[in-house]
């Protein structure tokens, strides 16, 4: 420790050495470099009259302030010399010739970045280095840590031109580069998974040897994905879906090459060793398939029943088929003949797989047992019974050594062949396991569960080593390419992604929320966003940088909700424990605990003056509380659980919606019910008041979104388009637009005027739970189902930025416009994730504009399928 303490301080040292350089100094350098085309920052520098020259540049900025000329140019005299020897120490240092992103420098990183990431002057410096990397490749390392570091810090560097910048050897793993200029970038052995690259204009690049966790999306024609399977050079990828049709897939373009037919639904397939041949189960028969010509070989008929599972011998000769009737035939492969049929199972044989050196088959079935087989002697040589009624996934180790089965009780089992005993137990994921696979090296396996994760498990520690949220529904199917590298991960929504696993020890640790978020909420000062999670938690984020500042732990429940004091010092969260918490937002203390409710409290809300707090619960009922006193008024009148409460903004009325399809209005003051408002078919989730205090927004079971008029009590507007029950509803602080989120997975945003759909927000992939705007107006911040929160950019419906101004220039210079994914050019404008926060980091390129240049990555595949699958637009 005491080396790393030597070695942060040695790096901070170097660093440090720029605060002595007035910032302003660093842009001029470059914008010197760039016009005069230089390659060698540092002889230039030492030339005495490049140093007049920044000074004559320092003269324009020298006329729009007061400084005086002579103390200008003799600062920047020094301001050179200085920044001279700052690049001399730097060239020179590990920090430009060391990859700082690999996990031996992860705590010195983590010391160096507590010295640093509030130190302006030192990232301004780093941010010089990244660009410095533009012209001079001496300093390539050096600038690519920084911009690593960067990353890390969660520095923000959206909308910034990078143009040209030369990046190699590092991880940028979930960078924020959305809107940045890219265009003539080169990047060379770096990880890009996570990173947003939304609306980045990316021209002329050459990206190659990229690493990235999620390579592509394979789209076929709809039907869950039961199994996938490479071939043994990892250039073809089968599937078979849920009906009657196999998949065969391109690897590298991510194209279907055929689709094959059959009769009856397809339950497996598996290429032979040498690639020549494809087996598949269908009915009765087993199929097998050559991979050249395209055409059947073979119809193997001797099952009396469903045949559910195949597989090849490794050396190719004997195929292994296992069926309801209860039997495992194995097949001569050139002639169809039956060699033998093993029997002994009481039930549907559902697995059966061939140890790598052929020697013996392990089966699985209903029946609860896994049992082995010699293949020579046809004899049962081994079983293990297990309260598993159906096995879907078990594989062999390399070594022949170990069997891999997953579990009804959320584990995988681990068994030793050899002994005949249990080796270990894997425990991680959160629902059922689905599939398992282990790699050709044999040092890790894979598994996919009903949790929609993946999950990589290091053999030697029995550890888990990487998550990947996959935004897959359950995974039902995995398959490692020969060489390991790849991943292919089939699924119960008809998807089929493909994984970079090399990526793995760059995964980053985050402290995010592990279960769906169910309500976020802005701060009134507009720089933290709360959000409440069903794993009992509150975080408080940075709401530019996405930085966790706090996490709120002592609720026993779901949080359902969240909701900032006007004066910005205090959180009120309500639980599925029937509790109320108020939090000191500075400090992240529990303040009061409100208990008064005997059941779940759905929602919390402050008065626009702060001082009382209403809550609605599933016990009926709604209570003021108020916030010095702790003293509640029960408010008593629904028949069914209140979902939401609301004040109007002059706090002299309070709504709330409920389970009982009704809308009521409160007098706050008296306690009465001033109003009952009837026309929802159903639930009502939500209630929200405009900010002048007129209208009130509902949202319901019933897929409507309704405004109401305040004053006769009357609905005067319905919105519909929501294809499922809207969850969340939200004003606009100006009045102006209505947000919704819905268990359709989609955000829209209404004009309240006209009552039309302004935009369709698509991005979480499962229920959006609440949805709120930001006091400035500019962003909207959603929670789903999918453990993530997003930010969304929604100024583009009132103005233009300088920089959307600029993309927008882009487009029309393309006349006509081709785009290959043939995406209208308005609507990427809008739709923008700007910031997403979560356990994983997800690769997003919406509405980034590609033109000519390379993405490739370490295997040869051409990343832009998935950059056109992500809704990037190829510009031709």
């Amino acid at each position: 420790m005491k080396c790393d303490q030597e070695q942060v301080e040695e790096v901070y040292q170097v660093l440090a050495l720029s605060k002595n350089v007035d910032e302003v100094i660093f842009p001029l350098l470059i914008k010197m470099l760039k016009r005069q085309k230089i390659f060698d920052c540092q002889e230039f520098l030492s030339q005495v009259q490049n140093q007049w020259q920044v000074e004559r540049e320092g003269q324009d900025l020298e006329n729009s302030s007061h400084l005086d000329e002579e103390q200008l140019l003799n600062a920047e005299k020094k301001d050179m010399i200085r920044a001279i020897d700052v690049l001399k120490t730097i060239k020179n240092h590990q920090f430009n010739k060391q990859d700082y992103s690999i996990e031996d420098y992860e705590e010195i990183k983590k010391e160096l970045i507590i010295k640093i990431s509030w130190d302006n002057k030192i990232i301004e410096f780093l941010k010089f280095l990244v660009h410095l990397t533009a012209f001079d490749e001496k300093y390539i390392q050096c600038g690519s840590n920084s911009l690593h570091m960067l990353i890390q810090m969660k520095v923000n560097i959206k909308t910034q031109s990078f143009e040209n910048i030369r990046i190699r050897d590092t991880s940028l793993v979930g960078a924020n580069l959305a809107r940045c200029d890219l265009s003539g970038s080169e990047f060379d052995n770096v990880i890009i998974s996570g990173m947003n690259l939304n609306q980045a204009t990316l021209f002329n690049c050459k990206w190659k040897n990229l690493k990235i966790n999620e390579l592509m999306q394979l789209n076929g024609l709809g039907g869950q994905v039961n199994q996938v399977c490479f071939t043994q050079n990892g250039h073809q990828l089968a599937s078979s879906r849920e009906g009657n049709s196999f998949h065969l897939w391109n690897v590298k373009t991510g194209k279907i090459q055929c689709v094959l037919q059959g009769h009856e639904e397809i339950k497996s397939v598996c290429f032979s060793n040498n690639d020549t041949t494809l087996a598949f189960c269908n009915d009765k028969f087993v199929y097998l398939w050559n991979l050249k010509t395209r055409k059947q070989m073979l119809k193997i008929i001797g099952h009396t029943r469903q045949v559910r599972t195949v597989c090849f011998s490794h050396d190719g000769a004997t195929l292994a088929s296992g069926s309801e009737d209860r039997s495992i035939c194995l097949w001569d492969v050139k002639t169809g003949q039956q060699q033998a049929k093993l029997e002994g199972h009481k039930s549907c044989i559902s697995l059966v797989r061939f140890s790598p050196n052929d020697n013996t088959i392990v089966s699985g079935s209903y029946d609860n047992s896994i049992r082995l087989w010699d293949v020579q002697t046809k004899q049962q040589t081994g079983r293990l019974d297990v309260l598993i009624y159906s096995f879907r996934s078990l594989c062999f180790s390399p070594d022949c050594n170990t069997i891999a089965f997953s579990s009804w009780d959320n584990s995988i089992h681990l068994w030793d062949v050899k002994i005949g005993q249990f080796k270990d137990k894997l425990d991680g994921h959160q629902n059922q396991v689905l599939s398992v696979c282990f790699s050709p090296d044999g040092t890790t396996l894979a598994s996919g569960s009903k949790d929609n994760s993946i999950r990589l498990w290091d053999l030697k520690t029995r550890q888990q080593v990487v998550k990947l949220d996959s935004n897959q529904e359950s995974v039902l199917s995995f398959c490692f390419s020969p060489d390991g590298t790849t991943l292919a991960s089939g699924s119960l929504d008809g998807s089929i992604r493909l994984w970079d696993t090399k990526t793995r020890q760059y995964q980053p640790k985050l402290d995010g929320h592990t279960n769906s978020i169910m309500s976020v909420c802005f701060s009134p000062d507009n720089t933290t966003l709360a959000s409440g999670s069903q794993d009992g938690s509150i975080c408080l984020w940075d709401a530019e940088r996405g930085q966790q500042k706090i996490k709120l732990d002592g609720h026993t429940g779901t949080v359902w909700s969240v909701c900032f004091s006007p004066d910005n010092t205090t959180l009120a969260s309500g639980s599925w424990d029937g509790s109320i918490f108020l939090w000191n937002v500075r400090t992240g203390q529990q303040k009061v605990k409100l208990e008064g409710h005997t059941s779940i409290v759905y929602s919390v809300c402050f008065s626009s003056d702060g001082t009382a707090l209403a809550s609605g619960s599933h016990d009926q009922s709604i209570c003021l509380w108020d916030v010095q006193t702790g003293q509640k008024v029960q408010l008593d009148g629904h028949q069914q659980s209140v979902l939401s409460v609301n004040f109007s903004p002059d706090g002299t009325t309070l709504a709330s919606g409920s389970n009982d399809n009704s809308i009521y209005l409160w007098d706050v003051k008296s306690g009465q019910q001033k109003a009952k408002l009837d026309g929802h078919t159903s639930t009502v989730y939500s209630v929200c008041f405009s900010s002048d205090g007129t209208t009130l927004a509902s949202g319901s079971l019933d897929k409507s979104i309704r405004l109401w008029d305040i004053q006769t009590r009357q609905q005067k507007a319905q919105f519909d388009g929501h294809t499922d029950y809207v969850r969340s509803v939200m004003f606009s602080p100006d009045g102006t637009t209505l947000a919704s989120g819905s268990y359709d997975k989609s955000i829209r945003l209404w004009d309240v005027e006209t009552g039309k759909q302004k935009a369709k927000l698509d991005g979480h992939t499962r229920t959006v739970w609440s949805v709120c705007y930001s006091p400035d107006n500019t962003t909207v911040a959603s929670c789903s189902d999918d453990n993530s929160i997003r930010l969304w950019d929604v100024k583009v419906g009132h103005y233009l930025t300088p920089y959307e101004n600029r993309y927008k220039d882009i487009l029309t210079q393309f006349t006509p416009l081709i785009l290959k994914n043939h995406m209208h050019p308005e609507n990427i404008l809008c739709n923008i994730t700007i910031l997403r926060l979560s356990q994983g980091n997800y690769f997003q390129t919406q509405g980034a504009l590609i033109l000519k240049g390379q993405f490739v990555n370490s295997q040869g595949i051409d990343l832009r399928y998935l950059f056109k699958q992500k809704g990037s637009l190829i510009l031709e």
